[in-house]
């Protein structure tokens, strides 16, 4: 569900620090971005009417979407949630591809998601990136 008019903003950017390595106001920008652009969706999930997970994603020009953050609730994790939203995506007509960006420590959640996952290098000082790619339908070609 979109989140673009859903009440509690502070769940919201609470959710979302958790996938940024942000303070409060880069969040609260950050939210801000998603709720204001047209080429940002900031997407969620409930369990029992609660704000249970977080998916923010850029449609890419063409037939690509890309996932820039997705977070679950820490004492909800391990239950499905970050890969149902994963699967949700996938199903969006007119979308061949997703595409994500993480650290290692994100690595075997896009693996166990069904993406291909290849070495970006050292993108940082000191920290290795990966890109994350799952193509949704037949015509979906990997962009390695």
């Amino acid at each position: 569900m979109s989140l673009k008019n859903y009440w509690d903003r502070d769940a919201v950017e609470r959710l979302l620090a958790e996938c940024m390595c942000a303070g409060a106001a880069e969040v609260a920008e950050e939210v801000d971005r998603y709720l204001t652009g047209g080429s940002r969706d900031l997407l969620g999930t409930f369990v029992n009417g609660e704000l249970a997970g977080v998916v923010g994603i850029l449609h890419e020009p063409g037939e690509a979407m890309e996932l820039l953050h997705i977070a679950v609730q820490a004492r909800l994790r391990g239950r499905g949630i970050g890969r149902a939203m994963v699967e949700e995506l996938r199903r969006c007509k007119g979308n061949d591809m997703l595409r994500a960006e993480t650290d290692l420590d994100g690595v075997g959640f896009y693996r166990k998601s069904g993406f291909v996952v290849t070495s970006l290098g050292e993108k940082y000082p000191g920290v290795e990136r990966f890109n994350c790619v799952l193509p949704v339908s037949s015509q979906a070609e990997y962009a390695l």
